[in-house]
C-alpha cells in the first residue's frame, strides 16, 4: 500500500458502479445525525485553517470542500486506497522527497472563482500554520517549498524523504481547497460560519455545533454528481437519542454508533441498515511522562499490569472489538496483533509495584462517548484492584484539546490509530515530541516514526513499526486496547459509500464520500 517513489497515480470522474445492482437516484434529501461529543461539535467553525476539530468534521468539511485526493475501498472494506479527487494525479520523486501534485482544469469554487494551483498554494500555506489537530507536519525545505510548476501542478520540496504524504491527505485540513477569494472578502469570521469550497455541496445555513444545512452544487466537478438536493447534518446527544431519532423519522443517517446493545437492536430492525466499519483505532491509555506520577517507570508499569483488556471487550462489548498490543488495528496497514514481550495482566505485580511507590493515585480523562466511558469505568475497577486510586473525569472535545496543550494532565483513554499509521491520530500524534497531544518525549520514539514514515518499500516500514511497538511497549509508555469500530446506521433506501459500505476508518469515523449518497424514491 505504501506509494512507490516515482509514481504516478491517475483517477477517473466517472460514477461509480452502485453497490447491490441498483441504480442511484437523483434528488431528495437526507438528515445525518453526528454525535455532538464528536463530529458533531465544530465551535470554531469551518474553516480548514482555523477548525481546531476538524479531524472529527469530516463528514462536514468533506461535503462542503470534497478534497484533493480520497480514501476508496471495495463495498467489503478491501483494497482499500487512496486515489486522486479534485487532484487528477500526483508523482512521488526523488526517493520521496518531492511531490507534484496536478489539479484537474477548469475546477471552480463555488463563488465561481478557479480552484488552480495559485489557490492551492494559499490553501497549503494557510494549513501548514493551522491550530488544528489536523494540520500536517510536512518536513518541508525552508526556501521555496511549496512552489508552482505550471499553472495546475503544485511542488512540495521536504528535506527528508516522505513516502507516507498521500496516505495522509485525506485526515489533513490540507486536502479542503477554500476560497482564496471568499476568505479574503469575507474575512476570517464570516468565512468560518459560511465558507466557500468546491465540494458537492454548498452552505445554506450553519448554526455552530447544532445544524449545517447544504444545498446541491450544480458546478460540482462530476457530472450527475452529488446525487442528492440537499443534505443536513445535525449535532444529537449521543447513541441513544440517535436511535430514537431515527426511528421517529426525525433523520435518515447516524455516523460512528458505538453502544453494543444499541447496535444490536439495530441489526434486528427491518427499517435499518447498520454496517460495522473495519477497525484502524485501537484504544491506548496515554500517559503523561512529563509529570508525576508517570515520570517514574514503575508507575507505568504498575498501570500495564493492572490493565486487563481481553475481559474488557469480552465482557462489556461481547468481543464486538478486538484488542491490540500496539498502535494498529485489522482495518488499517501494517498491523500486528500482538507485541514481543508485552506485560499481560498480573494484579499481583501490579500491588507489589504500588506499594514500592508508596500508593499512587491518578485521575484518567476522557470524551464522553459509550464505548470510551464503559472503558473508563472498567479501567477504574481494574486499578482499584491494583491499590490504584482514581478519579475519573469526562471531558467535551473542545475542552479536551484545551487540555492536551495545557500539558497539565495525567493519563486519557483516547484512541490512537489511522488506516496508516504516519497519518491523521496515528502513532505520532500521540507519541511524537512535537505533538501536543502525546505525553511522550522520546528522540528514539521519533527517530522510529520518522525512518517509517519516509520509506517507500511496505516490508521495511512495517518492520519499523514492529520496532517502534515493542519500544513504545518496553518502555511502558502506554497500554493498548480494543480496537473501537464504529457502525454507521440509515435508513432502508438509503444508500452511498462508507455510510452502507465498508471504508476503513480513516481515524474515528468512516470519510463518507457524499457525493455518491443516494436515496431511493
Amino acid at each position: 500500500m505504501a506509494v512507490a517513489a516515482c509514481s504516478t497515480q491517475t483517477a477517473s470522474t466517472a460514477s461509480p458502479s452502485p453497490a447491490a445492482a441498483q441504480t442511484p437516484q437523483q434528488g431528495g434529501e437526507l438528515t445525518v445525525l453526528e454525535d455532538s461529543a464528536f463530529s458533531g461539535s465544530w465551535p470554531t467553525g469551518l474553516d480548514p485553517a482555523t477548525n481546531t476539530t476538524g479531524a472529527a468534521n469530516i463528514p462536514q468539511m468533506s461535503a462542503i470542500y470534497g478534497g484533493l485526493f480520497t480514501l476508496t475501498a471495495n463495498d467489503d472494506g478491501s483494497d482499500a486506497k487512496v486515489e486522486p479527487n479534485q487532484a487528477e494525479s500526483y508523482e512521488l520523486l526523488e526517493d520521496g522527497q518531492v511531490l507534484k501534485i496536478k489539479i484537474r482544469e477548469g475546477l471552480k469554487f463555488t463563488d465561481g472563482t478557479p480552484l488552480d494551483a495559485k489557490a492551492v498554494v494559499f490553501n497549503f500555506e494557510r494549513g501548514v500554520k493551522s491550530p488544528c489537530s489536523c494540520a500536517p507536519r510536512w518536513p518541508l525545505v525552508e526556501k521555496n517549498p511549496i512552489t508552482v510548476e505550471e499553472p495546475n501542478t503544485v511542488v512540495l520540496h521536504f528535506t527528508r524523504p516522505y513516502a507516507s504524504v498521500i496516505n495522509a491527505f485525506p485526515i489533513s485540513n490540507v486536502n479542503w481547497m477554500a476560497s482564496p477569494t471568499a476568505v479574503d472578502k469575507l474575512g476570517p469570521d464570516q468565512f468560518r460560519a459560511n465558507p466557500v469550497g468546491a465540494g458537492p455541496f454548498k452552505i445554506v445555513t450553519n448554526r455552530m455545533s447544532s445544524e449545517l444545512v447544504l444545498e446541491r452544487n450544480p458546478g460540482y466537478f462530476k457530472p450527475g454528481l452529488p446525487y442528492l438536493d440537499k443534505l443536513t447534518f445535525k449535532s444529537i446527544g449521543g447513541d441513544q437519542a440517535a436511535f430514537q431519532a431515527l426511528t421517529a423519522g426525525q433523520g435518515q443517517a447516524f455516523e460512528g454508533m458505538s453502544t453494543v446493545p444499541l447496535i444490536d437492536q439495530a441489526s434486528k430492525s427491518d427499517r435499518l441498515t447498520v454496517t460495522l466499519q473495519p477497525p484502524t483505532s485501537p484504544y491506548v491509555v496515554q500517559l503523561n511522562t512529563q509529570l508525576a506520577p508517570f515520570d517514574n517507570a514503575k508507575a507505568r508499569e504498575a498501570i500495564y499490569y493492572a490493565t486487563d483488556f481481553n475481559a474488557i471487550a469480552k465482557g462489556l462489548f461481547k468481543d464486538a472489538y478486538p484488542v491490540s498490543q500496539s498502535f494498529t488495528a485489522p482495518g488499517g496497514l501494517f498491523h500486528h496483533a500482538t507485541v514481543a514481550g508485552y506485560r499481560t495482566p498480573d494484579v499481583a505485580k501490579a500491588k507489589q509495584l504500588v506499594q514500592e511507590l508508596g500508593g499512587l493515585k491518578v485521575e484518567l480523562g476522557t470524551l464522553g462517548a459509550y464505548v470510551a466511558k464503559q472503558v473508563m469505568v472498567a479501567l477504574q475497577t481494574q486499578w482499584k484492584e491494583a491499590g490504584i486510586e482514581v478519579t475519573i473525569k469526562e471531558y467535551a472535545l473542545s475542552t479536551l484539546v484545551e487540555q492536551f496543550n495545557s500539558g497539565k494532565w495525567q493519563s486519557m483513554l483516547q484512541t490512537a490509530g489511522a488506516w496508516d499509521p504516519a497519518t491523521g491520530v496515528g502513532v505520532a500524534f500521540r507519541f511524537r515530541s512535537n505533538s501536543p497531544f502525546s505525553g511522550v518525549k522520546d528522540p528514539k520514539v521519533d527517530e522510529l516514526m520518522g525512518k517509517a514514515e519516509a520509506t517507500v518499500d511496505a516490508a521495511e516500514r512495517d518492520a519499523l513499526y514492529v520496532e517502534l511497538g515493542k519500544y513504545v511497549s518496553d518502555k511502558a509508555y502506554a497500554p493498548f486496547g480494543l480496537a473501537f469500530a464504529p457502525a454507521n446506521l440509515a435508513v432502508k433506501g438509503v444508500h452511498g459509500p462508507g455510510l452502507t459500505t465498508k471504508i476503513p476508518s480513516l481515524a474515528v469515523n468512516t470519510a463518507v464520500q457524499w457525493d455518491k449518497v443516494w436515496r431511493e424514491k
